[in-house]
């Protein structure tokens, strides 16, 4: 990776409408809620959010509603020192919307409504070819259309950045050779692996395994993440703990860890040292309750470290 400490951030930006539940309702019934809360949120946004926070230079590239949702999504990511400048409004949608139901264990389900980061182009991407310049790493997800995105990963090649491929939501199907191509490091959940791969990856062998599979396939590198089991990292398939903590709200969860990672490598980790470092921030996300709101800051997790 070259020495620069730039991370571009390609992706969605919602804002989440979420409620509590003792457990998720069953079609046709209706449940007493609690805990109501709208929260800034989407995958993109997230992963930048997360990166920012713990202490990564962050460009954002994404595209908004000409909305109140969409405003106050540039004013969030505005006041962590996320560079917006490339950033885009239409007047043809809405900006993206989330209604996420938590249960009483912390799990969540979520409905997205994507909006205006659907209408993210290909064009779009090229016409923010300025800021692919400066990056060290370009950070993506799947909740915006795959032609930007594959121009976002060739774009980051053409001026040799690190292209991080986060493959979330699971692709109902195949990701094109013209993205993959281009990616350096896969971050899948077992979810995830298990489509890229066509077997459940539900231990550590079978991660093992899956990541060694995705290298014959073309993946130069990757990362599977476990949920409370942790990850496993790298051609090595090394595995890092996750770290003891109580489970509230498992929402962006896994945006921390992409973003805590990026933040990591920029500033000179190993893929395993990054890994342990997203780790402990995901731990601390999933303690408190939202997205972008539960994220932890630099110092939290230095102090974890102790």
């Amino acid at each position: 990776m070259k020495q620069k400490e730039n991370i571009i951030v390609v992706g969605s930006a919602n804002t989440d409408i979420v409620i509590g539940v003792e457990r998720f309702p069953k079609p046709g019934e209706t449940l007493a809620g609690h805990g109501f809360l709208t929260n800034r949120g989407g995958k993109g946004a997230n992963q930048a959010m997360a990166a920012a926070r713990l202490g990564g230079s962050v460009a954002f590239v994404g595209k908004v509603g000409n909305d109140d949702y969409g405003r106050q999504t540039i004013e969030a990511l505005n006041d962590e020192g996320i560079d917006t400048r490339y950033m885009l409004t239409t007047d043809e949608t809405h900006s993206g919307v989330a209604v996420i139901t938590i249960d009483g264990h912390g799990e969540n389900s979520i409905i997205v409504d994507g909006g205006a980061n659907m209408q993210l182009s290909a064009a779009d991407i090229e016409a923010a070819e300025e800021v692919f310049r400066d990056a060290a790493i370009v950070l993506l997800q799947l909740e915006t259309p795959v032609d930007a995105l594959t121009a976002a990963a060739r774009l980051a090649h053409r001026h040799g950045a690190y292209v991080v491929l986060n493959p979330a939501p699971a692709p109902k199907s195949p990701l094109p050779e013209a993205l993959l191509s281009h990616v350096d490091l896969l971050i899948p959940n077992q979810t995830e692996a298990e489509l890229f791969c066509g077997y459940a990856v539900d231990s550590m062998d079978t991660a093992a395994k899956a990541i060694s599979d995705l290298r014959e396939k073309g993946i130069r590198q990757t990362i599977i993440t476990m949920g409370g089991h942790g990850a496993v990292v790298g051609i090595e398939a090394e595995h890092v703990a996750a770290y003891p903590t109580t489970v509230v709200d498992t929402t962006a969860a896994g945006d921390t860890f992409c973003g805590a990672l990026c933040s990591a490598l920029v500033r000179g980790s190993s893929l395993k040292e990054a890994a342990d470092f997203a780790c402990r921030a995901a731990s601390v996300t999933v303690s408190r309750m939202g997205a972008q709101q539960a994220m932890p800051r630099l110092e939290e997790i230095e102090a974890m470290s102790l």
